[in-house]
């Protein structure tokens, strides 16, 4: 079977012109009538609507133009190609015309050979447009598939690479998930600070819930003797723990120089880097004071200290969430920025949620 046949509507209050498009035009197309403007948009407004339309400016009632403006301000019928057929040829009557949405003219009386080339090349464009539409979904589509299935390509690399550091550590990747959690309530309550709205859009939050759980991946350079002893850590074995930031980051940056640099990868480095910097500068790996830290260091800091005052480690018990909470709010303006720690008071009872969610 071949394409069905194109449907054109001819609207027209003299019977004399619409005998005669109707005969020209029914041999190619499925020709339908109607002799004023009300009827012209019933069926235009049907379950079948027309693939284009020959409308005669000059009728009873609803003329042409009002016909055509209202034509185009229903999404139904927008895009429905409206040829005029006039009378007039002047060229004020042109610019309403094409004002009220019409796509071409045709003067009466009508050349046959000028409405067949009109009908035929306004129904060709439309086709062509529908046509590029169609792709155009088509490649959307294929595009936010393929970037779907990178973005989670690079989740499942992450969430790889942090699961392995944590186990080193005696951890489990719940402390991955709570602590990007805490991040981004963090980051969601802050985000109308004077402070910090300007960093923490809605895109940076989420390259911050994504490069969180990558805190610790400088830790896989750090001894298991030293990750792993139950004990106080010497001055020695200190320092070495020290080095894990740094470690991280020139890993990051690796990845970096070999794959191109990318605003996941700077936050994450950023992240990684001074998550133990400290408020007051007694922090590492390079003693950053203050507002110098930035900011995803200081959310970073905060949700991984009460994930650590909450969890079982090789050197010590779990404490209580209220304790943890204790100790944070001491901390205020000497281990933590002041606002942050606020919001930690405020959304402290979320942080405990969170904790019994992804309890290990």
């Amino acid at each position: 079977m071949g394409e069905p046949m194109q449907r054109i509507l001819v609207v027209d209050d003299e019977t004399f012109y619409i005998d005669v498009l109707v005969n020209l035009l029914q041999e190619d197309y499925r020709v339908s009538i109607a002799k004023n403007g009300e009827s012209a948009l019933q069926r235009a407004f049907g379950s079948t609507p027309p693939d284009l339309i020959l409308l005669d400016v000059m009728m009873p009632d609803l003329d042409g133009y009002e016909v055509c403006r209202r034509l185009k301000e229903d999404d139904r019928t927008v895009n429905i190609p409206v040829i005029f057929l006039t009378v007039k040829s002047e060229v004020v009557d042109e610019i309403r015309g094409f004002e009220a949405g019409a796509v071409d003219y045709i003067t009466k009386p009508m050349s046959p050979p000028i409405v067949m080339s009109r009908v035929k090349n306004h129904l060709l464009l439309t086709h062509s447009r529908k046509v590029l539409e169609e792709q155009t979904r088509t490649l959307e589509q294929q595009v936010k598939e393929r970037t779907l299935e990178i973005m989670r390509t690079q989740d499942v690399a992450i969430y790889c690479m942090a699961s392995l550091a944590e186990t080193r550590d005696n951890e489990t990747g719940y402390h991955i998930s709570r602590t990007q959690h805490y991040v981004r309530i963090l980051s969601d309550y802050l985000q109308s600070h004077e402070d910090f709205c300007d960093y923490l859009t809605r895109d940076t939050i989420e390259l911050l819930f994504k490069s969180a759980p990558l805190h610790d991946i400088g830790k896989v350079g750090v001894p298991d003797r030293v990750l792993q002893k139950p004990g106080k850590l010497n001055a020695e074995e200190w320092q070495q723990m020290k080095c894990h930031p740094q470690i991280g980051y020139d890993a990051l940056s690796r990845a970096e120089n070999e794959l191109g640099s990318s605003s996941f990868l700077q936050v994450a480095k950023e992240l990684v880097l001074t998550h133990h910097e400290k408020w007051d500068g007694s922090g590492y790996p390079d003693g950053l004071k203050g507002a110098d830290i930035p900011i995803s260091g200081r959310l970073m800091a905060l949700a991984d200290v009460y994930d650590a005052l909450i969890s079982k480690r090789v050197y010590k018990e779990a404490f209580s969430h209220e304790h943890a909470v204790e100790l944070i709010l001491k901390e205020k303006g000497h281990h933590f920025d002041p606002a942050v720690v606020d919001a930690f008071e405020q959304l402290q009872d979320d942080f405990k949620l969170i904790a019994d969610k992804f309890k290990g």
